[in-house]
């Protein structure tokens, strides 16, 4: 796969190109972004390109043929096995990446999901970064770094991966011949994730799930609470739930916004009616407190603060 076709990720790929120009790649990398940004596929790339022995793939020789079809010799991949990275799989990869290249002027590896890595699984791993083969080329991916162990971290070059922007995540959607509101919505929703753009694109029960939640919101109240801790506990459900949960929030909230301007330019055209409703009933000034707080409460998850708590708290404020 040749960098031209990765989406929106130009100032990591422009980093990658140089070390390949100067031929001083780091040993080690650990990539850090959202699910579906363009992490795994830079990181082919990236290889693809030092096993042809220039800045980019040319998708034409034997070596890019094999790396096309992911069926190089030389190319490893690790991920989770059920809930975690084990030990097992790091000293194979070990075994693996201490032989000589097969045809490759080095070894390389992507370990998918670095951030599960147990700790057995990642003090092994540190070694190997600590005294690295000549010949070996680590990559590591992660949606979430403060779960990586810092000392693996410190033996990486760090290279951050920018959530898509919604207007290209649109772009490429209408590309594939989805219908343009369709794609308006979903990448709306994405949170900066084609592959989840993909996966939201004429999914049903996002729709049924965007006006439950609204309609809980218009029934918090501090009056009754235990309706309240109720949805929370559902809303939480697990991190990766309480995420999409929040991001389906800012969007409703950005949407209350556009019709108090009286914009046209809401994504969720289907709750149109509530979504005025709800811009009669609350002045401007809450609903920007109210994408804080969320925005705040999606921060706290991200640094792997506990989703129920979270979800409490912010329940509480928006119905307060």
């Amino acid at each position: 796969m040749p960098f031209a076709r990765i989406l929106g990720q130009q100032v990591p790929i422009d980093v990658l190109r140089r070390a390949l120009r100067s031929g001083k790649t780091a040993h080690a990398y650990l990539f850090e972004g959202v699910e579906g940004c363009g992490k795994k596929s830079t990181a082919l790339a990236f290889i693809e390109a030092l096993f042809c022995g220039t800045d980019d793939g040319c998708g034409s020789c034997p070596s890019c043929r094999k790396m096309g079809n992911r069926q190089h010799p030389d190319l490893h991949l690790v991920e989770p096995d059920g809930a975690f990275i084990k030990i097992d799989q790091i000293r194979e990869l070990q075994r693996e990446m201490n032989l000589r290249p097969v045809e490759a002027p080095v070894k390389a590896c992507i370990i998918d999901d670095a951030d599960r890595l147990n700790p057995a699984a990642a003090n092994a791993l540190l070694k190997t970064l600590e005294e690295p083969p000549g010949n070996a080329l680590m990559i590591l991916l992660t949606t979430n770094p403060a779960r990586v162990l810092p000392t693996v971290r410190s033996r990486c070059q760090l290279l951050r991966f920018a959530p898509l922007p919604a207007p290209l995540i649109e772009e490429q959607l209408r590309a594939e011949g989805v219908e343009p509101d369709a794609a308006r919505l979903a990448a709306s929703l994405a949170g900066g994730s084609l592959s989840r753009a993909r996966e939201r694109e004429g999914d049903e029960t996002d729709v049924s799930q965007r006006r439950v939640l609204l309609e809980r919101l218009r029934a918090l109240s501090l009056n009754d609470i235990t309706p309240l801790f109720a949805a929370a506990e559902e809303l939480a459900g697990d991190r990766e739930q309480a995420i999409n949960q929040l991001e389906l929030l800012v969007t409703l909230f950005r949407d209350i916004l556009l019709c108090q301007a009286g914009s046209d330019a809401i994504v969720n055209r289907d709750l149109s009616e509530i979504l005025h409703e709800e811009a009669g009933r609350l002045p401007q000034n809450a609903i920007m407190e109210r994408i804080a707080w969320v925005s705040e409460a999606q921060l706290a998850l991200q640094r792997n603060a506990n989703p129920r708590l979270t979800m409490d708290r912010l329940l509480m404020r928006l119905a307060a």
